[in-house]
């Protein structure tokens, strides 16, 4: 039985611009549009999402429960779902789950009353579960933090190879002694990080520190490093949101990032070029990580049948001059 995916690749259009044309939508190309229709009469096609949205009178929602909706990282996945959910004729409804399993457990129950068609998420940590939305039948894509079940499509960053990566650039750089605040045990992202930048150093020179991905908590790692008998003259930093408390434990203590510590954070929100000096930073595709997972989703809500996929974007360093001493 053809699926989604064979029309689309037959037309070479995305998944989204087929489930937009046989849905009757008046935003696609009249030319691609042809395209679709007739790959989809080639292929014996037949679209039965929008029929079983009807039986099961579900709405044109979307559901997006993120982690943290203070993190530039976050706001970028939101705004990659967004942008491809709206053409389809989706709305999406956006969750903050404040990193909290039991706000998590609340937006999940949220979906499920509303009836929502599908749900983009970034789960919490070891105890996210989906069953209930599975179970009845709602279509699940995970962003940036899989799922432990392993069990439906999801969208992640190989952020061990890029943490692994700017560890060897502080170290290339000359720096020694160099230290990494990673999130909190649990959290697939962080333990990823930790595990790049243990690669990079070795495990008998490692010196780390766990904290919540926020500011306050970044800044307290940092002060408990500086304070080590010998302190680290660099950092890698877990996320943006915790490298302002770092740069505010460094200020706190007269150092200035690059000459007297090194400094490199995942992910490159506005803030990081404004500063002085700028901050070198691992950039992860946010946004491209929301459009493939509506894409995915929107596939999903087509055709529930079609194979789960997990897609591995890649992460890239931007080097600035908070990683270098001159």
């Amino acid at each position: 039985m053809a699926t989604i995916n064979d029309v689309a690749a037959k037309a070479g259009v995305s998944t989204a611009t087929v489930s937009r044309t046989l849905n009757g939508k008046s935003t696609v190309d009249p030319v691609l549009a042809a395209r679709v229709q007739a790959a989809a009469a080639e292929l014996g096609y037949h679209p039965n999402g929008l029929a079983r949205n009807l039986r099961r009178q579900e709405t044109a929602v979307l559901a997006l429960i993120i982690s943290d909706v203070e993190n530039p990282f976050f706001t970028a996945i939101a705004r990659g779902v967004e942008d491809i959910a709206q053409t389809a004729g989706y709305s999406v409804v956006l969750c903050n789950a404040d990193d909290n399993e039991e706000k998590e457990r609340r937006y999940i129950d949220v979906a499920l009353q509303e009836r929502v068609a599908g749900v983009v998420l970034s789960p919490t940590g070891r105890a996210t579960n989906v069953d209930r939305l599975t179970e009845r039948g709602t279509p699940v894509v995970a962003v940036d933090r899989p799922l432990l079940e392993n069990t439906g499509d999801q969208v992640l960053v190989d952020t061990r190879l890029a943490a692994q990566e700017a560890t060897r650039h502080l170290l290339d750089g000359g720096y020694r002694r160099v230290a990494c605040v990673s999130g909190p045990p649990g959290v697939r992202t962080a333990e990823d990080r930790l595990a790049g930048y243990t690669d990079a150093v070795g495990v008998e020179n490692a010196l780390t520190r766990r904290a919540e991905f926020r500011a306050e908590g970044g800044r307290l790692a940092a002060l408990s490093l500086l304070d080590e008998p010998e302190p680290p003259d660099a950092l890698l930093v877990g996320n943006s949101t915790m490298a302002i408390g770092v740069l505010e434990a460094l200020a706190s203590r007269g150092l200035r990032s690059g000459q007297d510590v090194g400094i490199v954070s995942f992910d490159d929100a506005p803030w990081t070029t404004l500063i002085d000096p700028p901050l070198t930073v691992v950039a992860q595709p946010a946004n491209e990580v929301g459009r493939v997972a509506a894409e995915l989703l929107l596939a999903r809500i087509g055709d529930s049948t079609r194979k789960a996929t997990t897609t591995t974007l890649q992460a890239k360093l931007i080097v600035r001059r908070s990683s270098r001493r001159d």
